[in-house]
């Protein structure tokens, strides 16, 4: 029977495994070398920059912002008078690291030559086959660092990753974790090992703490920190009101990203898309508390006691809603009953969908000489003889978006109407504002009435009333008026 070693040399090498092995390299304080004076040498000085190594660049750099950087980094600078020759190199054993950048791939592979007789690893810019390891793309939250590699063979994809990667990490995360380093010895030493100490740091870097050290507030962080590691203060909880945006995912901010990731609870509404919700940690309670005309999963009552019982129990809880919280939702009252427990809470702006649905059409909701101002209406303050406010201020050429606009659609044209506003002022209507699915309409205040009998929506609708609906791009938009013609025939 063949031995391990025999097999292990024959077998086929598995694509689903790592030919290289990710580790980082100690260069605190070490001598590391860039061999060039172009832009591969640039990047490369960058990226060391932001670590402690000692820099050495061999070769002149070339142009005046290479020249700033060097001399801002204080990087030793040498004169690269090297052919090809092995002879011709400086001594290179001291160095920890060695990047061949020329440029040159001849002169690259002799510089590889000379770093691998001095038994020291090099890297060749965008020559994989010359790498002793790959240089990858980082996200930098010193003492945390992430890095990403794709062994050479997708720089610009490691770069896509790492740049979604340093969207959802907070600026202060270094702060964070340095912070955590001087209570670790602490730790160890007050809390034993096990459930205890895993619960201080998970509280440490999810409460209070990494809130005010997210603040700008390390004293009260260590504080905080403190009677954590001293368990003379109970758990404290917080809600974030935290706005989905539309619908596209993408469309979600930072801070709600980061908002989900911290949560242990998410109470959602009906128009906030699955994917969204599922940014959340995975672990997290899912709690659907939607509100759509005529079906309420859950009272606001209801959902005003889940949030504020959770967050007396201090649970740290993601009330998500569509668009911006602060926008026709009901976060007067969420407010009030968390304020008046003393529950901590945070609000978290969202892409309200007026926003969205004039992105849609690229529409200017604000025009210079047309119109200066912009309403947001429900459209439902329609009941008795009076003309709401806002009936006057389109008449006066202010644009209108209105939410939920199809089920009212008659009544606000009727209204716009008989505040004096012209029949033929142009109107914009999207349903699905942001979303793949997304539908775009295009007519007249006297066609809004037609919306209400159209079974084919049956997504969210905004329409956008006003003279600035002119200047919308029509290309891709459907006519209101060409529907009725086909209904009326």
């Amino acid at each position: 029977m063949r031995d391990n070693a025999a097999m292990s040399k024959t077998a086929p090498a598995r694509q689903d495994r790592l030919a290289a092995f990710p580790a980082f390299f100690k260069v605190a304080g070490r001598d590391v070398a860039i061999f060039g004076d172009g832009d591969e040498a640039f990047a490369k000085a960058r990226l060391l920059a932001s670590t402690q190594a000692r820099i050495t660049l061999f070769g002149e750099p070339q142009g005046e912002a290479f020249r700033r950087f060097v001399a801002a980094e204080r990087i030793a600078v040498v004169a690269d008078t090297v052919a090809g020759r092995s002879d011709e190199f400086p001594p290179l054993s001291h160095f920890a690291l060695v990047f061949a950048a020329t440029g040159d791939a001849a002169r690259d592979r002799a510089i590889v030559e000379a770093a691998r007789a001095a038994k020291v690893p090099v890297n060749a810019v965008d020559q994989p086959d010359l790498c002793d390891f790959y240089t990858p793309a980082i996200v930098n939250r010193a003492p945390v660092a992430i890095a990403i590699g794709t062994e050479g063979a997708g720089p610009v994809l490691a770069q896509i990753i790492r740049a979604r990667i340093d969207a959802m990490l907070p600026p202060s995360l270094g702060a964070l974790a340095r912070l955590a380093a001087s209570y670790r010895h602490a730790a160890e030493r007050l809390l034993p090992r096990g459930a205890a100490r895993r619960d201080f740091w998970r509280r440490f870097f999810s409460g209070d703490v990494a809130d005010n050290v997210a603040a700008g507030n390390l004293s009260a962080a260590r504080r905080a920190a403190t009677r954590l590691l001293r368990a003379d203060a109970g758990v404290q909880g917080k809600v974030w009101l935290v706005g989905a945006g539309p619908g596209a995912a993408d469309l979600l901010t930072l801070r709600a990203q980061r908002a989900l990731m911290e949560a242990e609870a998410i109470f959602s509404d009906a128009l906030v898309p699955a994917e969204t919700v599922d940014m959340g940690r995975r672990d997290a309670e899912r709690i659907p508390v939607g509100k759509r005309k005529g079906c309420h999963s859950k009272s606001q009552a209801e959902i005003d006691a889940l949030l504020v019982a959770l967050g007396r129990a201090g649970k740290r809880v993601v009330r998500l809603k569509s668009g911006d919280p602060l926008v026709f939702g009901r976060a007067a009252e969420e407010m009030a009953a968390l304020r008046e427990a003393g529950v901590a809470y945070e609000i978290v702006p969202g892409v309200t969908s007026a926003f969205a649905a004039a992105a849609d059409f690229e529409l200017p909701l604000t025009l210079r000489g047309v119109a200066s101002s912009l309403v947001f209406t429900t459209g439902h303050d329609l009941k008795g003889d009076t003309l709401p406010d806002w009936a006057g201020l389109a008449v006066a050429g202010a644009t209108v978006a209105v939410y939920m606009g199809r089920s009212v659609a008659a009544g606000v044209a009727a209204r716009l109407i008989k505040a004096g506003l012209s029949p033929d002022t142009m109107v914009a209507v999207v349903e699905n504002a942001s979303r793949a699915g997304r539908r775009l309409l295009h007519g007249t205040v006297a066609d809004l009435p037609g919306l209400e009998t159209r079974d084919d929506l049956t997504g969210p609708v905004m329409a956008i009333i006003g003279d600035a609906v002119a200047a919308a791009n029509l290309a891709n938009s459907t006519p209101l008026a060409a529907r009725c013609a086909v209904e009326a025939a």
